[in-house]
Parts: structure tokens; sequence; C-alpha cells
């Protein structure tokens, strides 16, 4: 066993391929949006996700004031929108947004979610926020854009389905 580092654990974090997320809410004076990983699915019924905001973020007061949040979830090739959000500005970038329950999402996203806040839960140097969703779209013929080891990357191929079992034979093991 070794000892726990910050660059340790965010490396070996960083051995779990994930998908690239805006985090984005309107404010009074306009939309924010930054770029995460840390989104996940919490319940279906209520429909939650949560998101894991760290504490010197600039979203972070934002959420707190607004109750609201999205989660666009980014397609294959939007690079460049994941590196702007993230803080390296492109002056060149047209308005990429677009309206989800009055919420700004990324436009041709692979997914996106309104959420409302539900709970707001300090842990460590992250909020974690749970949102119920209250607006979903989705690309079913788009790619989903990967963060891995520090790096974009694509996904290069599915595996097929295992054929589903014989819920009667199953129930006998």
């Amino acid at each position: 066993m070794t000892n726990v580092t910050t660059r340790g654990l965010r490396d070996a974090c960083g051995l779990f391929g994930t998908g690239v997320n805006v985090i984005s809410t309107r404010h009074s004076d306009g939309d924010h949006g930054m770029t995460a990983n840390a989104f996940m699915s919490v319940s279906l019924d209520p429909p939650l996700i949560s998101i894991s905001i760290g504490q010197n973020a600039k979203m972070l007061p934002l959420l707190h004031k607004t109750g609201r949040f999205a989660v666009s979830t980014l397609s294959e090739g939007m690079e460049g929108l994941a590196w702007h959000f993230a803080g390296r500005p492109d002056t060149s970038l047209s308005d990429p947004f677009e309206n989800l329950d009055d919420l700004p999402v990324i436009r041709g996203a692979l997914a996106c979610y309104a959420c409302d806040v539900v709970n707001a839960i300090e842990a460590g140097d992250h909020t974690i926020f749970i949102g119920e969703v209250r607006g979903l779209s989705t690309d079913s013929g788009a790619r989903p854009l990967i963060f891995y080891k520090g790096r974009f990357g694509a996904v290069a191929g599915q595996l097929p389905a295992p054929e589903l079992c014989d819920p009667v034979a199953e129930a006998i093991w």
C-alpha cells in the first residue's frame, strides 16, 4: 500500500474513463458554464442526478443562488467546447447554448438534463449537488466524448450485448 497523495489520487481517478460534461446555469447576469466529469445518475424514481463542484469554482456560488443547473454530455468532436468551458476561452466560438426548461444547454450534445437542486452536500473540497431532472433531451445517433488519463478520446467500438437469460432458468440457479 502506498501513501495517498492528492496527485496520486488524481492520477488513479484518471484511469476511470468518463464522459465529458458542461455544467451550466442561468443567472441574472447571463449564462455560465464549466467543464466537469463528476456526474452520475442517483435515482430513476424520482429522477435524480448529481454533480460535484470544487469549492474554488466560480460556478459554486451561482448554483447556490440559482438553485438550478443543467448538464450537457458532450459528443465526439466537441473538444473545443470542453476546453472553452475549462478555462481556455475560444473567442471565435459563437453562442453554443440552446434552451431546455429555461436553462442553457450545449447545442448538439449527446444528452442534456435540466435540474432543480434538491440537496447540496459539502464533501471535502467539493460540494455535491443533487438535482431532480425536470427536462431531458438526447441524440441517440451521437457518440460520446471520453476523458481518460487526462486526455480526450472517443469510443473505439462497442461489444455486442449478451444474450438475455431465460428468467425462469436463472431463477433455478
